[in-house]
This record gives C-alpha cells, sequence and structure tokens, in this order.
C-alpha cells in the first residue's frame, strides 16, 4: 500500500515518459486550390489485378501466334529450297498412292500429342477416301500389328526422332514396308528410326522449328512443333488427294454428308458429271524440243494442278497412267509407251455433263453385265464429259466414277 506515494515521489523528480504535446495553431494556413471528395468507398484491387492479367495474357497470345506463324513460314521455306524436302515429299505423295491402289492403306502411329496429331491426319485422309487407320505402338504389341496389311504404307509421326515405343516397335514391322517419318531431323542419316532398315523404303518428311519451344516460351510443352507437323500433314492429304482423284472436292462432300458442310452440299443438290470432272481447257499440254518422251509427260504432271496431261490436242494422259510410269520409261518416246498410256479422243465414251454422278455409275454397271460394256467400260477408261453442244468440256477417269474395286462391277 506504501508503494503509490513512492512512485509519485519518483515520477516528481525525473523527466515524464512523454513528451509535452505541442501548441495547436490558432488558424488554419489557406488553400489554394479544394481537395477533391474522397470517393464513398475505397477502388476494388482485384480490377487493377484483372486488367493486369489480361494484358498479359493477351501478349502470350501475341506472342504463341506470331512464334508459331514464323514456324510456319521456316517450314515453307525448307521446302521451297530443301531437296531432301522437296525429294522425300514427292516420294510418299507418290508411295502412298500406289499402296492405295493395290488395295493398301496408310497406316499412322506416334504417342503423346504427336499420336493426338496423327488421330487428325487419319480422319482428314479418311475424308478424302484415302484409306487409314490409326496405330498406338503400345497397342500394337498387343495384337493391332494384325491391321497392317502387305501394301500397306506406314506413317510415323515423332518430333524427336527417338520415341521409345516407336523404336521398339520397328523390328516388328516388315522391312519391305515403306516408312515414312514425319521428325525435326532434316535429313534421314540422323534419324535413329531409320536405322536397320533398307533405304529405299525409308522416307523423311522433315518437320522442323527454327527455334526450341523451351527457347520460345520457357517450357517445353509441343506447341510449335504440334503446329508445323499438322500443316505438314494436311499438305500431303490434299496432295494424294489430288493425285489419286481428279476432283477431291466432290469426294470430300460424298464422305461428309453430316454437318454444315452437308448441309450446303444437299443445297446444291446431288452432283453431276460437270462438277466431277477436270476441265478441259486447264489440262496442260506436254512439250519437248525434240522427240516428246515420257519423262516430259511427268515434268508436265508436275506442273498439272489435276495431274492430267496432253500430249496433242487429241491425245491425254491420266493421273492413273502417269504413276503407272517406271524408271525404264522416262527415256521412251510417247507413242512408243504402253497401250492404253497416251489415249486418242475417239476412245474416250461420251458423257452428258447434266448426268448426275448416280445415273453414270448406274449405267456403267448395267452396261458391264453384258460383254460389250465390258469391253469398252474397262480399267482406265477415260470418259469425255460433253456439254450440250456435244463439246469436250471435261475428262474423268471410269474409276473416280464407280470407284477403283471392280468385283461388284461386272
Amino acid at each position: 500500500m506504501e508503494s503509490r506515494p513512492a512512485m509519485a515521489g519518483f515520477m516528481s523528480k525525473h523527466q515524464p515518459l512523454t513528451p509535452d504535446s505541442p501548441l495547436l495553431p490558432t488558424t488554419l494556413p489557406h488553400v489554394s486550390e479544394p481537395i477533391p471528395p474522397l470517393p464513398m468507398t475505397p477502388p476494388d484491387a482485384d480490377e487493377e489485378l484483372d486488367a493486369a492479367s489480361n494484358a498479359a495474357a493477351l501478349r502470350t497470345a501475341l506472342h504463341v501466334i506470331a512464334t508459331e506463324r514464323d514456324g510456319l513460314s521456316y517450314l515453307e521455306e525448307l521446302y521451297q529450297s530443301n531437296s531432301v524436302a522437296q525429294e522425300g515429299f514427292m516420294k510418299a505423295v507418290n508411295t502412298i498412292s500406289r499402296s492405295l491402289s493395290h488395295g493398301g492403306k496408310l497406316v499412322i502411329g506416334g504417342v503423346g500429342k504427336s499420336g493426338k496429331i496423327g488421330k487428325k491426319v487419319v480422319a482428314t485422309m479418311n475424308s478424302f477416301a484415302i484409306r487409314s487407320s490409326f496405330l498406338h505402338p503400345t497397342e500394337a504389341l498387343h495384337g493391332d500389328l494384325g491391321m497392317i496389311g502387305e501394301h500397306d504404307t506406314i506413317l510415323l509421326l515423332t518430333f524427336s526422332g527417338r520415341t521409345s515405343e516407336l523404336i521398339t516397335l520397328l523390328p516388328h514391322l516388315r522391312s519391305s514396308l515403306p516408312l515414312i517419318v514425319m521428325t525435326s531431323h532434316t535429313h534421314p542419316s540422323t534419324c535413329p528410326l531409320f536405322e536397320d532398315r533398307p533405304a529405299s523404303n525409308c522416307i523423311l518428311l522433315p518437320a522442323p522449328i527454327h527455334t526450341s519451344e523451351t527457347l520460345s516460351f520457357g517450357l517445353p510443352a509441343p506447341t510449335t512443333s504440334t503446329t508445323t507437323a499438322l500443316a505438314l500433314s494436311d499438305a500431303l492429304a490434299l496432295a494424294v488427294a489430288r493425285r489419286l482423284h481428279s476432283s477431291p472436292s466432290n469426294i470430300f462432300q460424298k464422305y461428309h454428308p453430316g454437318g454444315a458442310i452437308g448441309a450446303n452440299t444437299l443445297k446444291k443438290g446431288p452432283p453431276r458429271m460437270s462438277d466431277l470432272a477436270v476441265k478441259a481447257d486447264t489440262v496442260p499440254m506436254a512439250s519437248s524440243r525434240t522427240t516428246l518422251k515420257a519423262l516430259d509427260i511427268l515434268l508436265a504432271a508436275a506442273r498439272s494442278t489435276s495431274g492430267w496431261v496432253r500430249v496433242s490436242p487429241s491425245i491425254i494422259v491420266s493421273p492413273r497412267q502417269i504413276q503407272k510410269l517406271g524408271q525404264g520409261d522416262l527415256n521412251r518416246p510417247a507413242h512408243a509407251l504402253e497401250s492404253g498410256t497416251c489415249v486418242e479422243k475417239s476412245d474416250w465414251i461420251s458423257v452428258p455433263s447434266t448426268n448426275t454422278v448416280d445415273e453414270v455409275k448406274e449405267w456403267i454397271y448395267h452396261m458391264r453385265e453384258g460383254e460389250r460394256g465390258k469391253t469398252f467400260l474397262k480399267e482406265g477408261t477415260i470418259l469425255g464429259i460433253v456439254d450440250q453442244g456435244r463439246n469436250v468440256s471435261g475428262v474423268i477417269e471410269i474409276e473416280d466414277v464407280i470407284g477403283t474395286s471392280w468385283g461388284s462391277c461386272g
């Protein structure tokens, strides 16, 4: 109880614990401009954060789009100037077309994101009547190898070119099967998937990217590489479709009856022969300073958008006949080529342009029930599509009307 007076005495003899408060001014300073009123509520910090986040997201999007655009430009330049890429692409188109013409198909394989691209390629190929199947390398080792036929062509998608699942699969694929590999490698000698396989059956489709995805985006996620593979796969599908069909557009519409594409087709009505045929005035003329040879026909076919070539105003060579030309034919004169290669206009079968494709197909089936029809409506027959004035406006191979299977055609 005596402690309080003692504490009071102590406080009185020493400096206070806190300093004295300053004297308040008697008048406030004059303010030249009024202070703006404060908002009733404080600013929303989330709005500022969202704005910054949205701006960053847009910058990322533009960076990815620009990077992948540059990747496609790089791919375009490669196939414009690199002989390995050009030869590989042409060989791939020829090989796939040959497989289809012999009753085979295209078997596509890949793992991960490359496998996803592969499944899309299968869908695109099939929509052009290019028979294709997807083969997962793991499932292949558990029985799916049975889907591969003796006339098939294999297409593997792998950016690294050394995917372990694909390397494990290869010893179980017949070495006689053509092997196409779409990869970042730019020369067959550096691709591990070609080791221990005959070089004559190995086809490289280079699909490199201009800069690594880690360098572009800070992580190795398949982005530019899958875009590049998808673009090159689309190019391959369209090139093969144009090689196999005189009118890929009509083939695509035929196998795509659903959705908006199918609805637009229905509005146009059933396709007519004029829709399916190649316009005669678009077929280029093969030329030579000396005797016209098979090589000159091949060079003209490379420039032809449809694959058809004229060797004279009244003689034409169809895409399927051009595909049959071999190495030994290149220096042979055009007139000395195998019978049926160069077809005279007098041997074309005239078909009215206004007939529907189904009507002509039914007519062919009916005519081939008799021996006479089998004589002039045979494999390789050229149909000349004539207008109302009896002028030939287009040409088409009979296979593009009834298909390549003759078993159900008399």
